[in-house]
Parts: structure tokens; sequence; C-alpha cells
């Protein structure tokens, strides 16, 4: 076995077990610290594939920030009260069709022997390195789609600090 496919069985081991700990796991901080474990491995698998701009986004904004956050706000969270409170009361019909459903398209797609890339799909890397890529890609031909990412993205900022404004009020 290759030094490459031993990472790459031990980054996947890594986010399936971290995952499988976010769903199972009781307490709210282990779950968190089960979802930085798994975000963990999946920034270990973006940096086998060569996506080192992605391993650092992973590391930096997921890992540090985002989680950061959801570990404080656990924190400040009531969670004697909040398991308390029943949940997911007359879901669990819902959710096991869902499930199946997922299940199945997920099979469905992998039963198909055509490749599933659109024929835009380009294969060959391209020049410059992969930060470079990654912005020319993103500043020409999804301008569009990223502006419109970013303004929905304020407004859901502003709409939530005005929400919270008014239930200090």
């Amino acid at each position: 076995m290759s030094g490459d496919t031993f990472f790459f069985y031990a980054f996947s081991a890594l986010a399936l077990l971290g995952g499988l700990g976010t769903v199972l796991l009781r307490n709210a901080v282990h779950c968190a610290l089960a979802l930085m474990t798994s975000l963990l491995g999946v920034a270990g698998l973006y940096l086998l594939q060569g996506a080192e701009f992605l391993f650092a986004v992973q590391i930096v904004l997921y890992i540090g920030g985002i989680m950061v956050l959801f570990l404080f706000v656990i924190m400040l969270v009531n969670l004697d009260q909040a398991s308390k409170l029943q949940q997911f009361g007359r879901q669990t019909p819902i959710a096991l069709v869902v499930a199946l459903a997922a299940v199945a398209a997920i099979f469905s797609m992998l039963s198909k022997s055509a490749v599933l890339l659109p024929a835009s799909v380009s294969l060959t890397p391209l020049t410059g390195g992969n930060t470079e890529t990654v912005a020319n890609v993103l500043f020409t031909d999804y301008l569009l789609p990223f502006e419109l990412v970013s303004i929905l993205l304020l407004v859901a900022v502003v709409g939530s600090v005005m929400m919270a404004g008014k239930r200090t009020e």
C-alpha cells in the first residue's frame, strides 16, 4: 500500500467516524468536536487531491471560525432546559421515506455506466497555481452567481441583526 493510499483511507475514516459521532453522540459539545474531526478528515482529502486552497479554507474558515462559533453557542444555550423539550416528534416516518429516496437516487446514479460529468468539464489541469485557477474561474465564469450569493448573505446578516434588535427591545 502506497503512502497516498494509506492517507486516503486514514482521512476517509476520520471523516466518516467524525460524521457518525456528530449524529450519534448525545452531548452537544462532543457532537461539535466530532464534527470538527470530520471536517479535519475532509481537509486532509482536499490536500491529497492537490487542492491546497480548499484545504486552507477548510482549516481556517470551517474548523477555525465556524466551529468555534458553534462551541460558543452551545456553551451559551441552556442545555439542561433544551434536553427536557420533546424533539423530533412524529417525524421518524417522513425521515425514513426521505432517507430511502436519497439512497435510491444515489444507487440509481451509481448504476449508470456513463460518466456523470457534463461535457463542459475539463479534466486537464489549467495553467497557474490552484488558487489562481479558482480565482480566475470564480471571477470570470461565475461572477454573477458569486455576487448574487454575496448580496443574499448580506441581506441575511442585516435581517438577523434587525430581528435580534427587535427581541431585545
